[in-house]
């Protein structure tokens, strides 16, 4: 009994006394097991409601519309729905983005934020898809893109409007089929990422202009969150 005491006290989690009968044996793994994996369950659950509130620890005010957004972000998180997150700048469209990143599986890889009004057209497509060496004057090596970079994570695409007709097309394909292929390559490439976008122009009216792919378009407001102020009484 001494050593029994011993035992427990240094972590076993129960004993048995000699001689040890089968059922009873096979009793008590079940029960050890059972315990284990709902202690595993409450930590997993403690982890994740963590994760969420310190995800949305920016979302500051009480309105019925920020409940709304709150409320989306938690639905779609755990999923690997592509996401369109809409509003005017300083919205907290990124906040919102990084919100559905941090509730997701995908919390413990890359977060790659691009705003693509910053990036040149002339290197967005290498910045976006990599190149392979020598695909242009200065690819003097093999260059990663943040599809890439963003592998097993989340690839946030602010601005999505800002990007030109060849690299929407690219992008669809990259949604369709997790595929593309860096610039000069002649492999497709995959890449497990999960992809959100934002933009605080009117996609719609765009497509229907000819100014942004139709297809792209309803391939992305297939889950779409308004990052708007709304009616908030505070800020984010």
């Amino acid at each position: 009994m001494k050593n029994a005491v011993e035992a427990i006290q240094a972590g076993a989690a129960d004993y048995l006394s000699k001689p040890v009968s089968p059922d009873e044996l096979a009793l008590t793994v079940r029960r050890v097991l059972n315990t284990a994996a709902l202690k595993a369950d409450h930590q997993f659950c403690k982890a994740r409601l963590a994760a969420q509130a310190d995800s949305q620890r920016f979302m500051i005010g009480q309105s019925k519309a920020l409940d709304q957004v709150k409320e989306l972000i938690n639905a779609v998180a755990d999923s690997d729905m592509t996401v369109l997150v809409l509003g005017e700048s300083g919205s907290g469209k990124e906040l919102v983005a990084r919100a559905i990143h941090d509730q997701s599986h995908r919390t413990k890889r890359n977060f790659v934020a691009v705003d693509c009004c910053t990036l040149q057209e002339s290197l967005f497509e290498s910045e976006l898809f990599g190149h392979e060496k020598g695909a242009f004057t200065g690819a003097d090596k093999k260059k990663q893109g943040l599809i890439e970079g963003a592998a097993g994570g989340t690839l946030f695409l602010d601005e999505i409007g800002e990007i030109p007709p060849a690299i929407q097309a690219k992008l669809l394909r990259v949604l369709e089929t997790g595929q593309f292929r860096r610039v000069g390559g002649t492999k497709d490439l995959s890449s497990d990422v999960r992809i959100v976008v934002a933009t605080n122009r009117n996609l719609k009216k765009m497509s229907e202009n000819g100014e942004f792919r139709a297809d792209l378009y309803y391939r992305l407001e297939a889950f779409t969150i308004a990052a708007s102020h709304g009616e908030r009484s505070e800020g984010w």
